[in-house]
């Protein structure tokens, strides 16, 4: 009789995979330029998103009428959202690298932040009719209470900062004094974009998959087993 194997069995990887490597030698004081030195990519990035969206319009009719998101469309738009979350890594979401992001869309596996989206062969033709309103909500209603919503806000509040503003303006001044990034709070700032991102990505008609409710910090993707 073979020995029972009592090991885990690894489970599918996620389809949605969001990496962001904190640089062990980030500067003190950098973070506070950064924002200035990313702007000729917030000019890209505008007229990036604007075809984000009309990709995501003709996604739309084509998964409704084949079930397929057509691949050249699919591929732009996780360019698109792998740039985005790489520019956001360096300048204004996390703060996690001092190395200036490429101008591209495709995949640097020498970049500290990336993102991969595996492309679904079929789609399913009545979720994206409601995904991406609807079924979404719950997530919406999560995430807009961590990066819309003010903190202390009104007359005498805090001019509308959110929770994540303040997390991670709470890591970059304890960057500034002690020239070290909180791992905890870089943790949970990973965590909470990487959350958002697998909620973006269903919501743009990427994926059926719905996001788990799962705050995965961390760095890497965790090793989920079963």
């Amino acid at each position: 009789m073979e020995p029972e194997n009592t090991a885990k069995a690894a489970s599918p990887v996620n389809p949605v995979r969001v990496r962001g490597d904190l640089d062990p030698a980030i500067s003190r004081w950098m973070w506070l330029v950064k924002w200035i030195l990313a702007i000729p990519h917030a000019i890209i990035l505008i007229f990036l998103y604007i075809a984000y969206v009309i990709v995501s319009v003709i996604a739309f009719f084509a998964i409704l009428i084949t079930g397929q998101y057509p691949r050249g469309l699919f591929d732009f738009n996780v360019g698109v959202m792998r740039w985005g979350w790489r520019v956001g890594f360096y300048a204004y979401s996390v703060l996690g690298t001092d190395k200036y992001p490429p101008f591209s869309l495709q995949s640097d596996p020498d970049y500290p932040a990336d993102l991969e989206i595996d492309y679904p062969e079929q789609l399913s033709r009545g979720l994206v009719l409601v995904k991406w309103w609807l079924l979404a909500i719950p997530h919406y209603l999560i995430l807009g209470a961590i990066f819309s919503a003010g903190v202390g806000g009104g007359d005498n509040g805090w001019g509308g900062f959110t929770l994540a503003n303040v997390l991670l303006l709470v890591a970059v001044v304890a960057l500034l004094f002690t020239a070290v990034y909180p791992k905890g709070l870089f943790d949970f700032l990973l965590g909470v974009h990487r959350w958002s991102i697998r909620v973006g990505a269903y919501a743009s008609l990427m994926r059926d998959e719905y996001p788990p409710f799962r705050l995965d910090q961390g760095a890497r993707e965790p090793e989920v087993t079963e």
